[in-house]
């Protein structure tokens, strides 16, 4: 089981990085404007913050498939996102299947 502060603190710092994701004007992959895909993207780590806070775990099919979902999209050049999803999971292994 994982520290709560560690977390809530690893899903804040992804949680950050969308924000300044958003205020960049992030495009897509295919150039297009990031700005759906990356509301959505807060919306859903907002949610999976507090129910990985109130188990103290990640759910290992929403992160596996956020992170495929994520990398379908985002440029080459903007992987400090992805690298901020992976603190989540460092923070607190996915509870198994």
């Amino acid at each position: 089981m994982a520290k709560p502060a560690d977390l809530e603190s690893a899903f804040n710092t992804a949680l950050k990085q969308v924000e300044r994701s958003i205020a960049s004007g992030m495009k897509t992959s295919d150039g297009s404007l990031a700005l759906a895909q990356l509301e959505k993207l807060e919306e859903e780590l907002r949610a999976q913050r507090a129910n990985a806070l109130e188990r103290g775990s990640v759910d290992r099919e929403w992160f596996q498939r956020t992170v495929r979902w994520v990398v379908e999209w985002i440029p080459d050049d903007e992987l400090t996102l992805v690298a901020a999803l992976g603190g989540i999971v460092r923070a607190a292994p996915p509870a198994p299947s």
